[in-house]
């Protein structure tokens, strides 16, 4: 299923998962004047089209201790490697996300930290120790104005 084949009631359905994933879908039927099982066959059917992945909890991680975030490019001894290291990388609890990109770096991540000191720790005892990767270069966030799911037609 391409995005260009979300009609009118894909689009509003997903609209409303994407403001509140934890409304039941009768709440959604409700809000959108329409079926509950016509809700169900739909989520259903975009699930099974891999539009929708999943359901996750967000959590704020300045509140669980998390207070510098930090995004992370990783040159590599050699481009072969970027599987392997991205598999070690996993292994990182601090390590959220992880992207093969092009360019200078071969992958880039985003990582949570309790301050600079623990930063620099999972830099230099975690990533740096990791067989195949040559330098990092990191940015620090100050903070995130927001974070949003991909646009679909509308």
């Amino acid at each position: 299923m391409l995005n260009n084949q979300l009609d009118k009631t894909d689009q509003d359905i997903l609209n409303e998962l994407i403001k509140n994933a934890r409304k039941s879908y009768s709440q959604v039927a409700r809000d959108l004047g329409i079926s509950n099982s016509l809700v169900h066959q739909r989520i259903n059917k975009l699930s099974e089209a891999g539009i929708i992945k999943g359901t996750q909890v967000i959590l704020d991680e300045k509140l669980l201790g998390y207070r510098t975030a930090a995004f992370t490019g990783i040159a590599l001894k050699e481009a072969k490697g970027s599987y392997q290291v991205a598999r070690e990388l996993r292994k990182i609890p601090e390590v959220s996300e992880c992207h093969f990109i092009s360019g200078t770096f071969a992958l880039f991540v985003k990582i949570f930290a309790k301050d600079n000191n623990h930063l620099r720790s999972v830099l230099y005892d975690k990533i740096h120790r990791i067989k195949g990767v040559a330098s990092t270069d990191t940015f620090i966030s100050f903070n995130m104005d927001f974070n949003r799911p991909a646009p679909f037609d509308q």
